[in-house]
Parts: C-alpha cells; sequence; structure tokens
C-alpha cells in the first residue's frame, strides 16, 4: 500500500506503532480527525513517505525532528494539535549537515504550543528551498509543455485565506510557524531560503529587527509577520520583492518611515502596517517629521541673535538704572549726615 488517506472523518484513540520494516508508504493522510497521542517512531521505516497530514486533530508530541532522516519526505503538517516544546533546536547535532528535511517544501506547524528560539542551524537543512532554478516567478512547466503537480490535497493557510489545495503545484514552497510561543530573534539563514513563495510567523513573541535578507527571496508571494514584538525600521530591501502580493507587518514595535518605492510595494494598505505606533508615511495617516528648509533654519538663526542683542540692551539698561538709584539714594544719605553734623556743632 502506497497511500492511506483516512482525512475528515471521525477517528480516534492512538496511532499504532508498529509498522513494519517493508513499508512501501508514499502518503499517509490523517488530517481532521480526533487522533491522541504521539507520533510513531515507527514511520522512520517508511523511508520513501512524502506526505505526512496530521494537522487538525488532538495529538501532543514534542516535534518529530527524528522524520528528518526521510530522503522524500516534502510535506509535513501538523497544524492545530497540541505539540509542544522547541522546534528540533538540536537537529543538527543529530544529523549530518543537509541531511535532514532535505526535500522538504511545505512545512505547517500553526495553531500549537511550540516555543523557544529557533536554532539559525535548522534551516540550513531545507535544500529544497533553496533552489535558485526559478528565479524569473514564471510557473514551472514540464517538457511536455503541462503544468507539474502531486496528486495529494493539502489545506494550509495562503495570503491570509485558509484553504484546500487539490492538486499540489511541485514548485509550492510554503513555512507556516503562526500561533505559536516562539521567541527570540528571526534566524538570518532563513533568508536563505529563496524560493519561498509564503511564510508565516505571525502571533508568535519574536523580537528584534526585520531580516534584510528576507529582501534576496525573490518569490516570495505572501510575508506575514504581524502580531509579534518586533523591532526597528521596515528593510528597504523588501522593496525589491516584486512578486509580493500579501504583507502584514501590523501590531509590532516598528518605528521610521514606510519604504514607499518598489512596483508593487505602494500597494499595500493600512492593515498592512497598523498597530505600529512609531511607523509614519503613507498609507497610514501619520506623517513623518519634516526637517525645516535652510531658509526657515537662518530666519530662526537670525530671530535668534535679535533675541540676544535686545537681552543685552536690556539688561544694560537696567544695569545703569540701578546704579543711578544706588548713587542717588547715597547722595540723599550724605546730605543728611552733613545736615546732622551741622546741628550738632550748634
Amino acid at each position: 500500500m502506497s497511500a492511506l488517506i483516512l482525512r475528515e472523518n471521525q477517528f480516534e484513540g492512538v496511532l499504532p506503532n508498529n509498522i513494519k520494516d517493508q513499508c512501501q508508504l508514499l502518503t499517509l493522510d490523517l488530517n481532521n480527525n480526533k487522533i491522541v497521542g504521539q507520533l510513531p517512531r515507527t514511520l522512520t521505516k517508511c523511508l520513501q513517505l512524502e506526505f505526512l497530514d496530521c494537522g487538525n486533530n488532538h495529538m501532543a508530541d514534542t516535534f518529530p525532528s527524528w522524520l528528518g532522516k526521510l530522503p522524500e519526505l516534502w510535506v509535513l503538517v501538523l497544524r492545530s494539535n497540541q505539540f509542544y516544546g522547541s522546534m528540533g533546536g538540536d537537529l543538527h547535532r543529530v544529523y549530518k549537515y543537509g541531511e535532514y528535511f532535505s526535500s522538504l517544501q511545505i512545512l505547517d506547524l500553526a495553531l500549537n504550543k511550540f516555543s523557544g528560539k529557533l536554532s539559525p542551524k535548522w534551516f540550513e537543512g531545507l535544500k529544497s528551498m533553496m533552489a535558485e532554478s526559478n528565479t524569473t516567478g514564471e510557473i514551472v512547466i514540464a517538457d511536455n509543455g503541462t503544468l507539474t503537480f502531486y496528486q495529494d490535497t493539502v489545506a494550509i493557510t495562503y495570503k491570509s485565506i485558509y484553504r484546500s489545495f487539490v492538486k499540489i503545484l511541485t514548485t509550492l514552497t510554503v513555512i507556516d510557524l503562526s500561533n505559536n510561543s516562539f521567541e527570540g530573534t528571526i534566524p538570518e539563514s532563513l533568508g536563505r531560503l529563496v524560493s519561498l513563495l509564503a511564510l508565516n510567523m505571525s502571533g508568535n513573541a519574536f523580537t528584534g529587527d526585520i531580516l534584510r535578507e528576507f529582501g534576496r527571496m525573490s518569490q516570495l508571494e505572501a510575508l506575514d509577520l504581524s502580531q509579534n514584538q518586533l523591532s526597528g525600521d521596515i528593510p528597504e530591501a523588501l522593496t525589491n520583492l516584486t512578486f509580493l502580493g500579501f504583507l502584514n507587518l501590523s501590531n509590532n514595535q516598528l518605528v521610521g518611515r514606510i519604504p514607499w518605492s518598489g512596483q508593487f510595494f505602494g500597494t499595500f494598505q493600512n492593515s498592512s502596517f497598523e498597530g505600529n505606533l512609531g511607523l509614519c508615511g503613507p498609507p497610514l495617516s501619520n506623517p513623518c517629521d519634516i526637517a525645516p528648509a535652510p531658509r526657515s533654519v537662518a530666519h530662526g538663526e537670525k530671530s535668534s541673535h535679535v533675541d540676544v542683542i535686545l537681552f543685552l540692551f536690556v539688561g544694560l539698561g537696567f544695569g545703569i538704572g540701578f546704579a543711578a538709584a544706588i548713587l542717588m539714594r547715597w547722595g540723599r544719605i550724605g546730605e543728611w549726615f552733613v545736615k546732622s553734623a551741622r546741628a550738632l556743632r550748634t
């Protein structure tokens, strides 16, 4: 048997852990059932496994880093379960460089309980997402002129819409880590996934700057970093993403002027940037501070000089008046003293 598709039923209980060595399974689709427990570790015996979808169940387990040794696995969907812990941060210690998840093109871990920091080493094994063979943005077609698809069905969030793909283009590459508890900075190695079409990291606790390396992901069509704690400015490099049709940076701590160049970057609406009190410029109604013109500066400097001179004259006049008052006072005292002395003599 090469395919076991049980999606959208009412199956419950735990998955058996007695898979035999002769496993020929290519597709295992258990999406949208009531399955609990852990993923069976004997899945590693299915060396030809390409498609694993356990999304929308009640499974509780740690990240299955042990699946990284499956050389053909290109879809891993665990969304909407109760998976927890870090995302296999020590994976590079278990498998040699470049020998884990090397064929992975769709990774969906959304709506779980994953936490901790993302290891910079983790994304270095995703070789299939680093392919630069299609940098023009054109859809890859086979030699006979037809589009190439996988026959499996997968449901993922793409451009903020949860949708089903009945047939999956072989060029579709997606990472969805949304609505977990990941924290720390976004690893720079993520920017090496130049064939990625959609990246969703929203609803976590990521901090630090938005990667300027994202500007190298030339095929990126959807980027969602909303509802985090990202700071700093929006990199100008993002305006180079000519295929970017969906952008959401809302509800972070971003500051500065919104870049407003590039062929399509200037078409995004307020909702892409709202919730960042430090951002300014179009399309937001909050204008950026404008530096005064040189003429205005000169006028200000001239006014400042006039004020200083006026102050000096006022101070000088006050000093002279005060001195004159003292002299007059002393004059009256002296006159009184003379009159008193004359009276004593008489």
